[in-house]
């Protein structure tokens, strides 16, 4: 049987509750839901990358993407996304920084599949995202 690990990245820091912020078994890796925090700090508390929603969905990008590679994946290997956001007013401009995201990104494989939907996050936060990847 194939062992579970979890993932932490150097620049995550330890999960405020019995959780982790990315799990591999075997060649699937799931990254647990991310928000636009700036890469930890020692004995400083989390801090959004800044108050627009551009500026935290790059961060959100960022931290994903640092715990697919921690796992040895990349944006290649996304299966599924799925997007929070807090304000429905958000969907438009979320969906133009995801689109030049990706544009950027160099992807050889058909984009992920994403649902996006509306939540409640703590103060300050407007995006959220969490992704579901498929080692080859």
């Amino acid at each position: 049987m194939t062992e579970k690990t979890a993932l932490t990245p150097a620049t995550h820091t330890t999960p405020p509750a019995k959780f982790s912020h990315g799990v591999k078994k075997g060649n699937i890796l799931q990254v647990a839901g991310q928000v636009g925090f700036l890469p930890a700090e020692e004995g400083k508390a989390p801090t959004p990358a800044g108050p627009t929603l551009k500026e935290q969905t790059l961060q959100t990008f960022a931290n994903v993407k640092a715990i697919l590679e921690e796992g040895g994946a990349s944006w290649d290997d996304v299966m599924m996304m799925r997007v929070y956001l807090t304000d429905v007013d958000h969907f438009a401009e979320m969906n133009a920084i995801y689109n030049e995201y990706f544009e950027g990104q160099g992807l050889k494989e058909a984009p992920a599949a994403r649902t996006t939907v509306y939540v409640g996050l703590p103060k300050g936060l407007l995006i959220e995202i969490d992704a579901l990847a498929v080692l080859s």
